[in-house]
């Protein structure tokens, strides 16, 4: 197995790999991601989205994405990673990749001096969470996730009440 940052030659893999992953979470229908899009993250002028790709068995085919941004904690003072999206190919599963890519990421922090990884999981996907709970990763209880998109977004912004 191979763990490796992504390059511009993988873009197409890998945005079909967040597309198995959006079917797999029942959200297929919510990727509008292009790889055009996807390739001026990660490689425009000033990218704000890193990635790593792993492959198997000595094949140069991408079986597994991990898509992260960097984040930062004022109580800590220092940056860490938010892991966005980490996706390993069904018949890949079991074989290790996950738990690289994974570690890969921890490294990159302890590398750069970073305090924290972290991640979200839908509530219903235990086999994930028990995978992050074996890793040694903790769940933030106490804390949910707010997001505003599609049309409350430029709703919210527009009112200057």
């Amino acid at each position: 197995m191979t763990v490796r940052p992504v390059q511009p030659d993988d873009v197409p893999a890998v945005v079909g790999l967040v597309r198995e992953l959006a079917a797999y979470e029942e959200a297929e229908h919510e990727v509008l991601m292009t790889a055009d899009q996807l390739h001026g993250a990660l490689f425009g002028d000033s990218p704000a989205l890193f990635g790593h790709v792993a492959t198997a068995d000595g094949s140069p085919e991408v079986v597994g994405v991990a898509l992260w941004f960097l984040t930062f904690s004022t109580w800590r003072g220092t940056h860490g990673i938010h892991l966005e999206d980490l996706y390993v190919s069904p018949g890949h599963r079991g074989s290790g990749l996950g738990r690289e890519l994974l570690r890969t990421l921890a490294q990159e922090c302890v590398d750069r001096g970073f305090a924290r990884l972290e991640w979200s999981v839908l509530d219903w996907n235990t086999p994930s969470i028990e995978f992050y709970r074996a890793a040694g990763a903790v769940p933030m209880d106490g804390w949910t996730v707010y997001r505003l998109t599609d049309d409350a977004l430029p709703r919210f912004a527009a009112d200057r009440r």
